[in-house]
């Protein structure tokens, strides 16, 4: 299948956005960029990444992604520290950080970094940087997590390495930790012209619900996202059936399994236990998703929740915003970036907040229908690819004049 160019997103976000991009990439020259990361399938990362480094290429800037390796004891580790960032309470030994460092050692031998600008995302690859240390180019630490509350031994750990880089990118300020390098804001961003994104016909969208046994009959509550204790998959099915006292809906559980993530499996049998045999729950285990069944799920949905209890961003929520689907999202991360509360979708903080807001947008059709246009507008302004191209390019001229303010282009 041939993937959209960069002239094909004109009709989605104006000319002017893309003659922007163009004119700033000769601005940049002739540039290189290297992404690493822990997964090639499965997750936000993996999916951004997908179409940035193609898109990049095609304005000029050669750029290539490679994926760390790792025996599961090292995947195991770095969800525990995945965990732990996000505010979970845990010790770890020098064992443990000795193991994540000698995996780090063995992926660098086998990398090179020759490329002008070198991103690496998220903590599993994060200490490569300590065997560059006489490294010409710059190197960026991507951050995708909440770091808001973080396992201060661990991050005391990790700080060491993340700050020996250039400069550090963070999806919001509520992130941002106390560090000695710059940092950088970018939004994640979503591919509107994507099999996930795109628009479908209704007999797609009809064929994939009956493919997976899901009536039309009653209105549809759905929440996409990994099987994952901080996605909340089991407050999501408590706010379902205190609603469904009032009002009767179906709920729609999707995830998938990212290779880095061990615990999938664990979180989806209490999924089940929690559901019991009421017929009207539906929870589907996708061992590789299909994007464009993605996207039919999230446009049959009168409600699409994402009640996480920390988050880096939730992406599934602008893909929702971007469908005018009214979201109801948990205040945490870089949710209320998206939401802006009855605005662009609701808030939430508790079960019963969520349970409050089902019942309210099914018995409001017009109001979540509002709530859907606002949304839509919202990510085509701040959460489309366009802008992440924008930022990569900015980013390749800013670590080259850390202590410029300002940059003129002439």
């Amino acid at each position: 299948m041939t993937l959209p160019s960069l002239f094909d997103y004109r009709d989605v976000v104006g000319k002017n956005v893309v003659e922007e991009l163009t004119i700033l990439a000769s601005y940049v020259g002739n540039r290189s960029i290297k992404m690493v990361n822990s997964t090639a399938v499965g997750g936000g990362v993996a999916e951004m990444l997908h179409r940035v480094v193609p898109l990049l290429n095609e304005l000029g800037i050669q750029t290539t992604w490679e994926v760390i390796k790792g025996e599961p004891d090292f995947f195991d580790i770095t969800k525990s520290f995945h965990n732990a960032l996000q505010g979970k309470q845990e010790h770890f030994s020098k064992e443990t950080l000795d193991t994540y460092l000698h995996y780090n050692e063995l992926n660098n031998k086998d990398m090179t970094f020759d490329e002008d600008l070198i991103v690496i995302h998220d903590p599993q690859p994060a200490a490569l940087i300590h065997w560059n240390p006489k490294r010409k180019n710059k190197w960026v630490w991507r951050c995708h997590i909440d770091l808001s509350h973080p396992n201060q031994q661990l991050w005391r750990f990790l700080q060491t390495y993340i700050e020996q880089y250039d400069a550090a990118i963070f999806s919001s300020p509520l992130f941002s930790p106390e560090l000695a390098i710059p940092q950088y804001q970018f939004y994640p961003t979503i591919d509107p012209l994507a099999d996930k994104n795109k628009e479908l016909d209704t007999d797609y969208i009809d064929q994939v619900l009956e493919k997976y046994g899901i009536p039309r009959d009653k209105p549809l509550v759905t929440q996409i996202s990994r099987y994952d204790p901080w996605k909340d998959p089991v407050g999501v099915i408590q706010a379902y059936q205190l609603a469904r006292k009032y009002v009767d809906c179906r709920l729609l559980l999707v995830g998938d399994k990212a290779a880095d993530d061990p615990e999938a499996e664990k979180i989806l049998q209490t999924v089940k236990e929690t559901a019991g045999n009421d017929p009207d729950i539906h929870i589907i285990y996708l061992t590789k998703s299909i994007a464009s069944e993605i996207n039919a799920f999230q446009r049959a949905s009168d409600v699409v929740l994402q009640k996480s209890l920390r988050e880096g961003f939730a992406l599934t929520v602008s893909e929702a915003l971007w469908k005018r689907r009214p979201v109801i999202g948990s205040a945490v991360g870089g949710i209320p970036a998206q939401i802006i509360h009855g605005y662009t979708g609701v808030l939430v903080h508790s079960v019963e907040g969520a349970s409050l807001q089902i019942r309210g947008l099914l018995n409001q059709p017009d109001f979540a229908a509002k709530l859907g246009e606002n949304g839509h507008q919202r990510v085509k302004d701040e959460f489309l690819i366009t802008q992440n191209l924008k930022r990569y390019l900015l980013l390749l001229l800013a670590v080259e004049r850390p202590d410029e303010s300002s940059i003129l282009l002439e």
